[in-house]
């Protein structure tokens, strides 16, 4: 039995909520948000911990538009936690150092 924190999830609990965040990173329906999120999740959120992933869940609830923004042109403005993911996003495809 678990609590009802997000963060405290089963290891299978965690693996079906990577699997999911992995489809829907590869399937956005634009090719470049599926590119960009989809090479990220598929090097990343296999390794991700709880709190880590939830952040990517919900930076995926963000609109396409706004998260390519984001992603290419770095426009917009986003909480810390936001912003750090999209840095290190960013980062790994090498559009900012």
């Amino acid at each position: 039995m678990h609590s009802n924190d997000d963060t405290d999830v089963t290891k299978d609990e965690l693996l079906i909520k990577r699997q999911r965040a992995l489809y829907r990173a590869k399937h956005r329906g634009t090719r470049e948000m599926d590119f960009l999120l989809g090479h990220y999740a598929k090097a990343k959120v296999l390794t991700m911990d709880a709190g880590a992933l939830i952040a990517f869940e919900q930076l995926m609830e963000m609109p396409d538009p706004v998260l390519a923004g984001a992603l290419v042109d770095g426009i917009g403005e986003f909480d810390e936690q936001s912003q750090t993911l999209i840095n290190r996003i960013r980062r790994f495809h090498k559009i900012i150092k």
